[in-house]
Parts: structure tokens; C-alpha cells; sequence
């Protein structure tokens, strides 16, 4: 399939709120399946449509445990709170310390339509909550509690240590 480019910070729809994805057709399937490549070449662990310049409320993560899609998610639950480094295919080179719940229950819909539902904890949990965020015009600079510097993105920082 195709790599698509990747928006970077700056760009407007990058803060626009998505719109729900209402047709589960061959071309949302074929935007699944460019989102995961392009995710996957770029070394990403996960992708939201507006990061391809698509204003829909869809989703791709994986973590190293398998591909999950996500249409018109949305967190039912959260419990608890995990500190760690972030960083975001949108804002190459930067990553910063993000405040994150360690376990959340997230309802969607699959390739097909059908309703799921699903529980994530710790890093899982941590890019659910990034990607999600991104459905709503947020970046992880905005809910940062703060920015590491080059030399702290290339070593160990005491937070990493809650992972």
C-alpha cells in the first residue's frame, strides 16, 4: 500500500477535532492498511488519521503485541497514574515527560463496525491516551509536564524509571 507523509506540528489539522468515521467501506480499509505502513516505516508505535491529514476519528497502535485499529474511540475509564517519556511521529525530534493514566477501558469500533471493547494498562495505556488525544486537536506538548533536552532524550532520565 502507500506511505503516506506525515503532518507535522504547525500544520492545521493537527488541532482540528475529527469528525466520526461513519462508512466501514474498502476505503477506510485501505486507509487502515496505509496508516499501519506508513506507522511502521516511520519506527511509531502508533498513528491517528489527522497525522496523515485525514479529519476522522481513526486509530492504529502497535506496541510490539500486534496490530490494533480503533474507529470512533472513546475512554470510558481511566484508574491510576504513570509518569514516562513520549514522543510523537508529528514532532520529530522532541520528546518530553507526560502524566498519563496507567489503566484505561476504551470502547470502538473495528474495521467492520463492530462494537468493541477493550482494557489497556501501562504503555498501552499511555499510547490509547496519545492517540486519542490527537482525534481532539491535542498534541502531548500540550498536556507535557515538561520538555526533555537532547541530552536527557539520549540518555536516562529518572522517570524512565517508572516504566
Amino acid at each position: 500500500m502507500a506511505i503516506r507523509k506525515i503532518v507535522k506540528l504547525g500544520e492545521d489539522c493537527l488541532r482540528k477535532v475529527c469528525k466520526p468515521q461513519e462508512k466501514f467501506d474498502l476505503r477506510l480499509w485501505l486507509l487502515l492498511k496505509d496508516m499501519a505502513d506508513t506507522m511502521y516505516k516511520a519506527e511509531g508505535v502508533g498513528l491517528a488519521a489527522p497525522q496523515v491529514g485525514i479529519l476522522r476519528r481513526v486509530v492504529v497502535i502497535d506496541i510490539g503485541e500486534g496490530l490494533v485499529e480503533m474507529i470512533n474511540p472513546v475512554i470510558t475509564s481511566r484508574e491510576g497514574s504513570q509518569c514516562g517519556r513520549e514522543g510523537c511521529l508529528s514532532l520529530p525530534g522532541r520528546q518530553g515527560i507526560v502524566t498519563r493514566p496507567n489503566k484505561v477501558t476504551v470502547r470502538f469500533q473495528d474495521r467492520k463496525g463492530v462494537e468493541m471493547e477493550m482494557e489497556a494498562e501501562g504503555f498501552m495505556a499511555r499510547a490509547v491516551c496519545h492517540e486519542l488525544d490527537h482525534l481532539d486537536g491535542r498534541v502531548y506538548i500540550d498536556v507535557m509536564d515538561r520538555e526533555l533536552t537532547p541530552e536527557e532524550i539520549e540518555g536516562h532520565v529518572p522517570e524512565d524509571d517508572y516504566e
